[in-house]
């Protein structure tokens, strides 16, 4: 399966971005979610879809208010007086890509219930539990700069997010680009899929048979020690963090059509998988921290 030409697709409409398209088809194939933060109109949705599209998968968005019920996301079961019987009807979240849109909008319970979906991959209605699609990805974003209405995601929730990115402004050249051509969503719709739905599967299968040595192993383990006894941070990270850092490790490196992860991938990801899981002091600028991290640990 030739993973840089889902890149090189996906670059067809999110031009100039090619690096945010890179981690986040690592974070989908690490098999986690991703958090996106950034301002309105840079192309989340797009993304969103995009890969849906060329991956094949099913996709759905929910808009994040403060009046979205647990149920508006994971269903609900209904009286049918033919049957008389209870049937559940199936909420949005029953697909491969779920983009949780402005998910800082809604209530925490409205949030824990679809945090919960995505650390079980399955909701519990009524006493019984479907299972989610396989893959199932949640793509979910939030605004930084507008605070009004929302409810924040407390440090335990941000960390049930394997990747937090942002896209960002296009650059002045593909601004441009952007103007000339047809309406980008339009250019979304034509996109193809580009592999069978086994194809997918069997190459999140290969990520997990990444290889990560001792040595490597013990690499990252020592990068998250010295960040959790820096004196500038508050909370550093947690054991989840561990494993997603290595997990996204093994993406990138098979991505790169490797079958064993080096330093340099660890190295590569620090700054998407760590930054929005610790808390600092004031004193200090994530990284400065790494730059500081790094001089202490030795590379294998």
């Amino acid at each position: 399966m030739d993973l840089e030409l889902i890149i090189s697709e996906v670059s067809k409409v999110i031009k100039g971005k090619e690096r945010v398209i890179k981690n986040a088809l690592v974070c989908f194939l690490s098999g986690g979610h991703l958090l996106i933060e950034d301002i309105p109109g840079t192309g989340k949705t797009m993304l969103s879809l995009a890969l849906a599209k060329v991956l094949g998968l099913s996709f759905t968005r929910i808009q994040f208010t403060s009046d979205l019920m647990p149920s508006d996301i994971t269903g609900v079961n209904i009286f049918n007086p033919k049957t008389r019987e209870f049937e559940f009807k199936p909420g949005p979240i029953f697909h491969n890509i779920v983009l949780a849109d402005e998910i800082n909008r809604g209530t925490p319970k409205t949030q824990s219930a679809l945090l919960e979906a995505m650390a079980e991959k399955q909701v519990s209605i009524d006493g019984q539990t479907y299972k989610l699609p396989e893959p199932f990805f949640v793509i979910a974003t939030q605004n930084p700069i507008e605070h009004h209405g929302t409810y924040p995601l407390p440090e335990a929730q941000l960390d049930r997010f394997t990747m937090k990115l942002s896209i960002g402004y296009p650059s002045k050249e593909y601004e441009i680009q952007i103007v000339q051509g047809t309406n980008p969503m339009e250019e979304v719709k034509n996109l193809r899929p580009l592999f069978r739905r086994d194809e997918l599967l069997t190459t999140l299968e290969e990520v997990k048979n990444v290889y990560i040595s001792p040595e490597v192993a013990e690499f990252i383990v020592n990068i998250s020690n010295e960040i959790r006894n820096h004196p500038s941070v508050i909370l550093g990270i947690s054991t989840r963090g561990v494993i997603h850092l290595a997990n996204t490790s093994r993406a990138l490196a098979l991505i790169r059509e490797r079958d064993f992860v080096v330093p340099e991938d660890i190295i590569e990801l620090l700054p998407y998988v760590v930054s929005h899981r610790i808390v600092l002091r004031d004193d200090v600028s994530f990284s400065e921290l790494m730059n500081k991290i790094m001089e202490k640990v030795p590379i294998p």
